[in-house]
């Protein structure tokens, strides 16, 4: 069993950067995948970008196009956190941004391939 909590969101002007923080319970936590996704009002639950670790134990990072150059993920094994660094944020990034965890090495964008969740955490874009 994985908990995962999310913290770091607000209220930005766009251009401005947040960088989000998932703290997560458990031994494992360097087994897992490690997911951001976001959900804006309306719309479904999308990819933001992922953080995993391949057979031969190399992490990847991975990208939705529409975050790539702008935002970062990394994670600290030693404190069970993984980050997501925001900048260049646009008012199109509004969301609540939510932290996920699968146990895998191959990549996935897909929501329901992750299973563990943290409750999210509300990020806004606006002037």
């Amino acid at each position: 069993q994985v908990q995962l909590v999310e913290s770091g969101g607000g209220l930005v002007q766009p251009g401005g950067s947040l960088r989000l923080s998932c703290a997560a319970s458990g031994h494992t936590f360097s087994r897992y995948a490690m997911g951001w996704f976001r959900q804006a009002p309306g719309k479904d639950r999308e990819f933001v970008a992922a953080h995993r670790w391949s057979v031969d134990l190399i992490y990847y990072k991975d990208y939705a196009d529409s975050v790539k150059g702008r935002f970062t993920v990394s994670r600290d094994n030693a404190k069970n956190t993984v980050y997501l660094q925001m900048n260049s944020l646009k008012p199109e990034d509004t969301a609540v941004y939510y932290c996920a965890a699968r146990l895998g090495s191959d990549f996935t964008a897909s929501p329901s391939m992750y299973e563990y969740w943290g409750q999210g955490t509300q990020v806004t874009v606006s002037s």
